[in-house]
């Protein structure tokens, strides 16, 4: 666990930043800082949420297209060639995966 104090001073307080790893329980650290004498209080930033990739979706089935056909659609989109090598029977399934 590594402790940084910032340099800022708010109306004669001082901020303390902690960051832990991942093998520990965030609420036991927060709990413990709490009961030290002179926390006036505790706050952790949110986790940002997770970028989400746009989807075409289909009116007539209610339903968006997965990732593999949106990877083939931003594919030609860049105008990467789109080659497939193998059997007519193959090429079938891996069209009916798209």
């Amino acid at each position: 666990m590594a402790t940084t104090v910032n340099s800022k001073t708010i109306a004669g307080q001082q901020q303390l930043l902690v960051t832990l790893d991942g093998s520990v329980d965030v609420s036991n650290v927060k709990r413990a800082i709490k009961m030290l004498r002179g926390v006036i209080s505790i706050s952790s930033p949110k986790a940002p949420k997770p970028i989400q990739r746009a989807s075409l979706y289909n009116p007539e089935t209610g339903e968006r297209l997965n990732s593999k056909t949106m990877k083939v659609i931003e594919n030609a989109r860049q105008g990467k060639d789109i080659a497939f090598t193998g059997t007519a029977d193959e090429f079938k399934e891996w069209a009916k995966s798209l």
